[in-house]
């Protein structure tokens, strides 16, 4: 029996990170994983291949479309598809093996297989090439750290040809004719926006009055617009009944909808992962949406057992993983960890790119909050102008009484980058006056931001 002062099993985001932070702190660290590779969803098959796809595609869409307005004459402009999958290898790889080089540096002992509580401080780990073979581990804590699994429709289960999930998604061997993704979230609008750059005929149905839920109604309406114009088909208010002969089927109210595909990408949320890992022996209690319960140091209902990430309540974001991750390893080396959960950033990286932080407009107003909000136009931005990227806005929302920053929402290029400048300004209790007197380098799309905290008090420079 091996003993350490901390296991963590699972080597997403979240317990890679753990498990990194515990072993600057000096514990002695295990780190399980069932992959043959670190990093688990995010780098294997979510967040880093789906980027590099995005990256690629969008490379694509500039070369076809666009290339000529910029005086660069390409000719003909074809796609190469086992090149750009090729590449997203590349880029996986090298990620994946970072980390694994990281972990040896820090001496982290990697075990590879399927990890069971056998108590709260003693697990198995079975190979999964042996199954038979069981290495037991024990440690003072445990930290579960097992991330999330795609959803699946109990009507049209995943067979990873036509039905797929995001996992299949990022590595189709051939573009769609046509794809029906199911799903108006993050995930299916960026991969539907991949396959639709290079050449497939992309339909979203989306259940809810509006896709991307969670933001400002004004935010989707212009988003939404501008992925039609891309060529992006939106249906809204439908509800999936079916799929049999290459026609999958809706319903929206009375109206009786269909439409062809080839391939469906499935994209209605993820749950959490706790299939197979004995939380009964640990005495690990699950709340109503099986999430591990944890109280607000992220400790279960079992001594010396912690949970991150997806597994438990609140945003299934890596970064929010990561951030839980370092945190528990800081409480358990006796340290003052931290984590804002108010203040995780959500990022949708189509292009343009959505992006947000704290409280809506909508909401805040939903809430009976006395706010005032600043908006301020990409295309009234020089850099925006030159780089052909003025579709868009910032929007701030502030406190009416205080000035302090209590949201923001921007639809914009490079949306992700820049929403990090004002989740830094809320994280101190900025106001949006402190934002706008900020100095940005000219000319930067940074300069949207400052100008919309200056129109939280109708002092933008560059607007009427």
């Amino acid at each position: 029996m091996d003993s350490f002062d901390l296991i963590v099993i699972g080597a997403g985001p979240g317990g890679y990170v753990c498990a990194f932070r515990a072993a600057q702190l000096g514990l002695k660290v295990a780190l399980v994983e069932k992959r043959a590779t670190l990093g688990g969803t995010c780098l294997n098959v979510g967040c880093i291949p789906s980027k590099a796809l995005l990256s690629s595609s969008e490379h694509f869409a500039f070369a076809k479309s666009h290339a000529a307005d910029h005086g660069v004459k390409l000719g003909s402009v074809e796609l190469d598809l086992a090149t750009l999958l090729k590449k997203k290898d590349a880029v996986v790889a090298r990620l994946v093996g970072g980390v694994a080089q990281l972990a040896k540096a820090r001496k982290i002992t990697v075990v590879t297989g399927t990890a069971s509580f056998t108590s709260a401080n003693t697990i198995e780990v079975a190979g999964d090439a042996t199954p038979s073979s069981r290495q037991t581990l024990t440690a003072k804590n445990i930290v579960i750290a097992t991330g999330s699994a795609p959803v699946e429709l109990p009507f049209m289960k995943f067979d990873g040809t036509t039905v797929v999930s995001s996992d299949h998604a990022i590595a189709f061997d051939s573009v769609p004719k046509k794809l029906v993704v199911v799903g108006g979230g993050a995930i299916g609008l960026e991969l539907g926006s991949v396959w639709s750059r290079l050449g497939s005929d992309v339909t979203i149905v989306e259940f809810l009055p509006k896709i991307i839920a969670t933001y400002d109604d004004d935010i989707v309406r212009n988003f939404t617009r501008l992925l039609q114009k891309q060529g992006l088909k939106i249906e809204l208010g439908a509800k999936v009944t079916g799929f049999a002969n290459g026609v999958l089927t809706a319903g929206r109210g009375t109206e009786k909808l269909s439409f062809p595909a080839d391939r469906i990408l499935v994209s209605v949320g993820r749950r959490p992962y706790t299939d197979g890992l004995g939380f009964e022996k640990a005495g690990v209690q699950l709340d109503e949406k099986k999430r591990v319960k944890v109280d607000d140091h992220l400790r279960t209902t079992a001594p010396g057992v912690w949970a991150i990430g997806d597994v438990v309540a609140g945003p299934m974001l890596a970064h929010k993983a990561e951030e839980d991750g370092i945190a528990v390893a800081e409480w358990i080396a006796g340290k003052a960890g931290h984590v804002n959960w108010d203040l995780v950033p959500a990022i949708v990286y189509t292009d343009p790119e959505v992006a947000s932080v704290g409280l809506g407009e909508d909401a805040a107003k939903a809430a009976g909050r006395a706010i005032n909000v600043g908006k301020f136009n990409f295309a009234a931005n020089g850099r925006a102008i030159a780089a052909d990227g003025t579709d868009g806005y910032v929007k701030i929302v502030a406190d009416a009484k205080t000035d302090r920053i209590l949201g923001a929402q921007i639809l914009g290029r490079s949306a992700g980058e820049l929403i990090s400048e004002i989740v830094t300004h809320m994280e101190y209790g900025g106001s949006a006056e402190d934002l706008g007197r900020t100095i940005h380098a000219h000319p930067t799309l940074s300069e949207a931001v400052k100008e919309a905290g200056l129109a939280v008090s109708k002092s933008a420079i560059h607007a009427l």
